[in-house]
């Protein structure tokens, strides 16, 4: 079955255009034009993967994120106008796993939407990494500390897998996010840390003083080797 892809922009233009290059490239899209239809489309839908845009009418893309993440952790992409650094970490801190800022390519956005959504697939060999007491099932995509599961977006996930495979081995923030996003944006490396705080904040016992990921100052982070 096709992937189905929830865009969720007021602008009747972006919403075709996105319909048009996402059908084209094999996706099923469902629409909606302010944050409420989103909410129930979402619902409704059970998407693979939210494009949301930041400002709707009825609820702005913030909202309509964070009620998402409360009972979803469904790929979000935000598509937004907005250009400010604050703005694009709000959203990453809220759960969003990649970011665009319009005017964009619409290819750009398919080829986004791809990268994202290969990161869910499962391998087809069952996998699983152990270091200290987190055990990663990459075949499931879960994750649990000692008996506790833990749920993770996409992008934690990509994260705490790269980490976890090498202890004590420190990662730079481009390294990271390179292996989180399939190529490493320049300028975007404070993304990483609104990512790792969020990592932390379900990860850790205590996310003021993490035992698992650590930070390097100066040069980045590691899954602490015991």
């Amino acid at each position: 079955m096709a992937q189905t892809i929830l865009v969720v922009d007021d602008e009747a233009q972006i919403v075709k255009v996105l319909r048009g290059y996402l059908e084209q490239a094999g996706f099923r899209v469902v629409t909606a034009s302010d944050g409420p239809t989103a909410l129930a489309q979402a619902k409704r839908e059970k998407p693979d993967l939210v494009l949301l845009d930041l400002s709707l009418p009825g609820l702005d893309g913030l909202d309509v994120a964070r009620r998402l993440r409360a009972t979803s952790n469904v790929s979000i992409i935000m598509v937004t106008a907005r250009v400010e650094e604050s703005d694009r970490l709000v959203g990453l801190e809220l759960g969003a796993d990649d970011y665009v800022v319009k005017p964009f390519s619409p290819r750009e956005v398919v080829a986004r939407v791809r990268a994202v959504l290969r990161r869910t697939e499962a391998p087809s060999v069952p996998q699983i990494i152990r270091a200290a007491d987190i055990t990663i099932d990459l075949t499931r995509h879960t994750v649990a500390r000692s008996d506790d599961s833990i749920e993770l977006t996409p992008t934690e996930f990509d994260l705490l897998v790269t980490l976890a495979r090498e202890p004590g081995r420190v990662f730079t923030r481009m390294q990271l996010l390179d292996a989180a996003q399939g190529e490493a944006f320049e300028g975007y490396e404070r993304t990483v840390d609104a990512h790792i705080k969020n990592l932390r904040a379900k990860l850790e016992r205590d996310p003021r003083q993490p035992e698992y990921v650590v930070t390097v100052f100066g040069v980045g982070y590691k899954f602490a080797d015991g």
